[in-house]
């Protein structure tokens, strides 16, 4: 019995209790990144091209697609207002990501609505989008059953089996009524609502493909709709796409379970907050990278020294460089590296280690 199959489907539960201490750190994590992208004062425009450029690229790579990342970047520095040095040719592929990214994350006033959800459809796989594998954009899935299936073709393993096409219309009927209801419920925290959102749509399976990809874009405008802002400046699917496997059996075994769901929301929540722990920790290092070039003379560095320090600064040898590997990223002799290494520790860049001999290496000194 699948979870839609349950006699009370749609309506999840789950052990709040449980989830009170997850949902507090998240929410920590959630303010301490606004207040840092705020207080650092960059350029927004530019931020959020980042951010949703990264979203697309990622959420992509999920299901195994590899995206020309200069063409999105284009697209959406387009329609940004974002001037470009070397800006690259678009695509109708890359025009319509950037489009439907920028509806999730900006139009947060708008109704959820099943054509706002197949325009999407429409403009993730355009006309002719690809030979081998030709998906009607626009468009609900057909009568076949709709199932995640792997193993050989004589013994197939079925993961999962979406509801029934005759009933697909009522089943979406229903999702866009909570969609855009729930925003204004006040007894329900809106990072739990966005980890409904993800998992009753990707259950629906509405589509024959990009399913997962419209679930990220609703997952994205629900986050916008619980944070204003700060959903510009992180991007969900790199983290999920770096935990694809535990995403996948999570998925799985919700969906083969009942409707208690404290075991995907626990999953949702550690990562959002594994994605902003992420990002934090970046912008701690932008900042830290910026305040040492504050204090140090550059010109009194040769360009093998710049070059070195800067993958030290940007957490290359997290544990310090030695003199074999400074001769080997800055492409010198081993005399010349251990004389370049003396000079950055006399002018401040670097400090040695407690070890001596040839277990000597140098950290930043920040």
């Amino acid at each position: 019995m699948w979870i839609w199959q349950q006699e009370k489907w749609p309506s999840f539960t789950w052990c709040e209790p449980q989830l009170a201490s997850l949902l507090r750190d998240v929410r920590f994590n959630q303010g301490m990144l606004l207040g840092k992208v705020l207080a650092k004062g960059e350029d927004e425009q530019q931020a959020m091209l980042d951010t949703l450029l990264a979203n697309i690229i990622h959420s992509s790579a999920i299901e195994g697609e590899k995206l020309n990342a200069f063409s999105v970047r284009s697209s959406l520095a387009n329609k940004l207002g974002v001037t470009e040095d070397k800006p690259y040719p678009t695509s109708e592929q890359s025009d319509g990501l950037a489009e439907i990214m920028l509806d999730a994350v900006n139009n947060l006033d708008s109704a959820l609505t099943l054509e706002r959800i197949l325009d999407w459809h429409r403009l993730l796989f355009p006309e002719g989008y690809t030979m081998f594998n030709p998906v009607a954009g626009g468009k609900l899935r057909g009568d076949a059953p709709m199932q995640v299936v792997s193993g050989r073709i004589d013994r197939p393993v079925i993961h999962f089996e979406a509801p029934g096409r005759h009933q697909l219309e009522q089943e979406l009927e229903q999702f866009i009524t909570w969609f855009n209801q729930s925003r204004d419920n006040v007894t329900l925290d809106p990072l739990i609502r966005a980890a409904i959102t993800h998992l009753w749509f990707v259950t629906i399976h509405p589509m024959d493909d990009g399913n997962g990809r419209i679930t990220r874009l609703l997952t994205d405008l629900a986050l916008a709709q619980a944070e204003q802002q700060s959903v510009r400046f992180y991007a969900m699917s790199v983290s999920i796409l770096a935990r694809r496997k535990s995403y996948y059996e999570i998925l799985e075994q919700t969906q083969k379970g009942d409707l208690d769901i404290t075991g995907w929301l626990t999953w949702f929540l550690e990562t959002l907050n594994h994605t902003f722990c992420d990002v934090l920790a970046e912008i701690e290092q932008t900042v830290a990278k910026t305040n040492f070039w504050r204090r140090i003379d550059q010109t009194q560095l040769t360009a093998e020294q710049m070059k070195v320090m800067n993958r030290m600064l940007d957490g290359d040898f997290d544990i310090g460089i030695n003199a074999s590997q400074y001769a080997k990223v800055a492409k010198v002799s081993r005399p010349t590296a251990t004389r370049h290494l003396a000079a950055l520790v006399k002018q401040g860049c670097l400090q040695k280690t407690d070890a001596g001999g040839r277990s000597t290496r140098y950290i930043v000194n920040f």
